[in-house]
């Protein structure tokens, strides 16, 4: 029993180290694993530049898998302290862990697949914890609810824009013609949308007066029309609400979102502190 007892206090104390960042061990833990992800990823596009690949090849081959030993001693003690490890193992941070390893195997029977191992940068996600911005996490959420809120109007001045660049498209084919480039609708559709978004690569240009001054307006109509999606949503986001949220994730489901006060999980309804006696 006391056995039980002594693994049940391991693996929360691993648990408040791996997962969460309000303590201090937590922070250290996090940062120390941002480092390690961040230099990983590193010596992998070092070992694609072939110079320096032939003078330091073996070197950034042992600290590959030096860095992959590390992250699978972390990824095996994240299923360790989780209560249902298999619900960690396939969730997207999970299954990030795991690619964040698995290619330096793979590499061993399909050379060249260790380079995949830039999937790493990924786990640079946890830094929200790390930095205690948890509260980006809360306006990431307020963003989504605005642009949800928005959404039938965004689809309507989408389907708008569609309508004018077609309709742009097909007058500057019938102005301009195959002589100045515009050799089908379809390409001067693309020169449409390339010309009213601003962007202007500039591999196809009106030659007539009239052409020019139809790309006129439509470049001042661009301008005009960039500041409409930004105010449909900015309407949104001033009806939106903000909400506190805590680093804390759940030992079982591994959610986060979680108000700062609270003592189960909104998810699972699972005790988000085990060891407390709340």
């Amino acid at each position: 029993m006391k056995s039980q007892d002594r693994l049940h206090r391991i693996r929360h104390r691993l648990h408040e180290i791996i997962f969460e960042a309000d303590t201090r061990a937590g922070k250290w833990f996090d940062l120390i694993l941002i480092l390690s992800i961040l230099s990983s990823v590193l010596v992998v596009m070092l070992d694609s530049v072939a110079t320096i690949k032939v003078s330091y090849g073996p070197l950034l081959y042992g600290i590959e898998w030096g860095f992959t030993l590390l992250f699978t001693l972390e990824y095996l003690l994240r299923l360790f302290c989780v209560t249902k490890p298999l619900r960690y193992a396939f969730s997207f941070l999970g299954l990030v862990d795991l690619l964040a390893v698995l290619p330096t195997y793979v590499s061993l029977v399909l050379p060249g697949s260790q380079y995949m191992l830039v999937i790493r940068i990924l786990r640079v996600l946890r830094v929200f914890r790390v930095l205690k911005l948890a509260s980006y996490v809360g306006e990431a959420t307020i963003l989504i609810r605005a642009l949800l809120a928005s959404r039938r109007k965004v689809v309507i001045f989408l389907l708008t824009i569609v309508t004018l660049v077609v309709i742009f498209g097909s007058l500057m084919y019938l102005i301009e013609g195959k002589k100045n480039g515009f050799t089908s609708i379809p390409r001067s559709i693309y020169w449409a949308i390339v010309t009213m978004t601003t962007v202007g690569y500039g591999d196809i240009s009106p030659k007539t007066n009239l052409g020019q001054g139809l790309a006129s307006v439509i470049m001042i109509l661009g301008y005009a029309i960039i500041a409409v999606p930004t105010g449909i949503v900015t309407a949104e986001l001033s009806h939106a609400t903000r909400k506190k949220i805590s680093t804390q994730a759940c030992p079982a489901c591994m959610a986060h979102g979680h108000d700062p006060d609270a003592v189960f999980c909104k998810f699972c309804s699972e005790r988000l502190n085990p060891s407390s006696n709340k």
